[in-house]
């Protein structure tokens, strides 16, 4: 989440500070100690605006700008503490693990606490009112927090270190007064919140300084009416931080706490983003209009200013933050408040969306495992572990009584499908004729993204009748085909087609164990497969080879299935044999061993495609390749799973053989 200083400042260029011979990397770090405050300022600057072109970085890593720049943050001028913790919070973000790592190596923590720690009391003497001459609209400490607290953000969120630090420094208390000031400076409890909900995630040392004073903290923001979006991103967050507490929370207070969680990301989800898109666009068109017929100069247009090309440059080579955070609303113009509240809608909406995943999984993945999850072992696992013997899924410990009721009464499922929908026509060509615009495109399809994972999550969770019974999911499965046979160059979109074949694996396994009729064609989940099998992400191969296994078993109880099966039974051998994963080849095998198990026309079907012959001769090979290729390339979970798939193996072959001799 990068820094843009304001004022007119000539950008240095990405050659100049590239740690070339005449080293303007240098220069700008030597002028942080020049006695003139003004020079100070431009160099730290400078300095923010080069570091958010990422091959900038290694030569101000390798010159100690950590050390040069961290007393800046307790410098005597308001102005250098507020752009020296702007170009500290680029380099956090746009540097990734390696640099924040560093940055806490280098002791970053001890100015930044104590700059947190000193906002705070500035902030409690003058009331929020302190500002400088320079610009009388500015509240310098308010802004100054702003930066510092991304910065605490970003190190938090990689690197444990920062977060024992903030646990010990008690940091928490200081952001919290930070937090209240959330009427009047939104994005600076924005901020708060962030950082909250990073450092809540899997520290159970920081829950006990969760008291009864905190959660009045939370819970007033929470339940707060303000009706701006950067608001309902505001209360999503929180909403975030009060689930990764809730254990601190009374037992008699939990379930309320809950359904409130759950009340806010409905209200979230129920905004339709393509809409607020046309909507602003509109009224940002008006409001230039009338800039320009009363002869103002409006700080935003459709390009032109610094800012904005700071914008631009970040589409076409994004820097990555930590945990794939990379809103870029910082970098928008003060005046342009329909690009940035849009911005904030799509942000709280996938962040509602995340909340509502973690809440469904067995055990809370991170931020860069959650969209995982979908294709891993541990899911399938888990999918196969729901069920009884008499194809009823058991209600998981991971999903409580409590928040299975709030999902329903506050009809979540049903806003997570309507966001399963491809974005706004309309939105997405307004998106695309304005170069401001256009990265809400990618915004908009991490929504669906999202969704879609959602989806698959809620889908192993939930029984037939809590879905809405049978009708509900053949519908739901015509929706997912639907999706997926209109996306031209399927196999090209990875994270579309992850998160389809995710929802439609879990679908297709649900309805399968409920002896609900599959509405879904074998030839097209054949096109599907193929298609699928294309792709370079291991994942999406992995859930169109389960998902014509699970189709597979389907069929192999049925009549006049024959010429079927064996289509199928050729395309997972072939999978099987040539797969360069491990991962995707033993799904494979699965699969085989689901759609050939048992029933006469899966007998009929082996035996004409040679199955037994082609697995005998495959056997060797595949221990082979598990001797060489296991422990270098595959983690110990999934040789496991290899391991049982190997033996499996074995087992289906002697199987075949038994057959045979009949």
């Amino acid at each position: 989440q990068p820094f843009a200083p304001a004022g007119d400042r000539r950008r240095p260029s990405a050659g100049e500070a590239d740690g070339g011979d005449a080293s303007p990397a240098a220069e700008l770090l030597e002028k942080l100690q020049h006695p003139s405050a003004d020079v100070r300022e431009f160099a730290c600057a400078s300095i923010s605006q080069v570091l958010q072109q990422k091959q900038t970085i290694p030569a101000f890593v390798q010159r100690d700008a950590v050390r040069c720049l961290g007393p800046m943050l307790l410098d005597k001028s308001l102005a250098v503490r507020e752009t020296a913790a702007g170009a500290l919070r680029n380099l956090s973000a746009c540097g990734g693990f390696d640099v924040c790592d560093d940055m806490v190596t280098k002791d970053i923590m001890t100015p930044l606490v104590a700059l947190l720690k000193e906002c705070q009391a500035g902030l409690e003497e003058s009331n929020g009112s302190v500002k400088e001459t320079k610009d009388t609209n500015k509240n310098y400490i308010e802004d100054i927090a702003n930066e510092a607290v991304n910065l605490l953000w970003n190190v938090c969120e990689c690197n444990s270190t920062a977060v024992s630090i903030f646990n010990r420094e008690g940091c928490l208390n200081v952001v919290l007064q930070y937090l209240k000031r959330f009427h009047t400076n939104v994005d600076l409890a924005i901020a708060v919140a962030s950082c909250l909900q990073a450092v809540t995630e899997d520290n159970p040392d920081l829950l006990s300084s969760f008291d009864p004073a905190a959660h009045q903290v939370l819970e007033m923001v929470m339940v707060s009416s303000d009706k701006t979006m950067e608001h309902s991103l505001l209360r999503t967050l929180v909403a975030g931080v009060l689930w990764n507490i809730k254990s601190t929370l009374p037992s008699g207070s939990q379930a309320g706490t809950i359904n409130a969680i759950l009340k806010t990301l409905s209200e979230c989800l129920a905004m339709d983003a393509g809409e607020m898109v046309v909507q602003k666009k509109e009224e940002e068109t008006e409001r230039l209009k009338m800039s320009a017929e009363l002869g103002t100069e409006d700080s935003v247009g459709n390009g032109g200013s610094l800012v904005v090309n700071e914008d631009e440059e970040m589409e076409e080579t994004p820097p990555k933050p930590p945990k794939g955070k990379n809103d870029v609303s910082d970098l928008l113009p003060c005046g342009n408040q329909e690009l940035k509240q849009v911005t904030a809608l799509l942000q709280a909406q996938q962040t509602a969306l995340e909340i509502i995943v973690n809440m469904c999984c067995n055990e809370e993945p991170s931020d860069d495992e959650w969209e995982e999850l979908s294709s891993s072992d541990e899911s399938d696992a888990f999918l196969e572990n729901s069920y009884e013997e008499g194809g009823k899924l058991m209600s998981p410990l991971c999903l409580s009584a409590e928040v299975h009721t709030a999902l329903m009464n506050h009809l979540v499922p049903k806003k997570i499908l309507e966001k399963t929908a491809f974005p706004n026509s309309a939105a997405v060509d307004i998106c695309t004729h304005s170069p401001t615009w256009k990265p809400l495109i990618k915004k908009l399809n991490m929504v669906q993204y999202r969704a879609l994972t959602c989806l698959h999550s809620i889908l192993l969770v939930s029984d037939v009748d809590s879905l809405g019974g049978i009708s509900v999911l053949q519908s739901l499965a015509q929706h997912l085909s639907q999706l997926i046979f209109s996306e031209p160059e399927l196999s090209k979109q990875t994270e579309f087609l992850e998160a389809v074949t995710s929802a439609l694996r879990a679908l297709l396994q649900m309805m399968a164990s409920n002896n609900i009729p599959q509405c879904t064609s074998p030839e097209q989940l054949m096109t599907l497969c193929e298609a699928g099998i294309q792709s370079d992400h291991v994942g999406v191969r992995v859930n169109v080879v389960s998902i014509l296994g699970i189709a597979g078993s389907v069929l192999s109880k049925l009549e006049d299935t024959v010429e079927t099966l064996k289509m199928i039974g050729k395309f997972l051998l072939e999978v099987a044999t040539k797969d360069p994963s491990l991962v995707v080849a033993g799904e494979a095998l699965d699969a085989l061993f689901d759609v050939f198990a048992d029933g006469k026309e899966a007998e009929r079907a082996a035996e004409q495609i040679k199955l037994l012959s082609v697995l005998k001769e495959f056997q060797p090979v595949f221990k082979l390749r598990m001797r060489k290729e296991g422990k270098r390339q595959y983690s110990t979970d999934q040789l496991c799973v290899l391991d049982n798939v190997k033996l499996n193996l074995r087992r289906f072959i002697a199987y075949l053989e038994k057959l045979e001799k009949k």
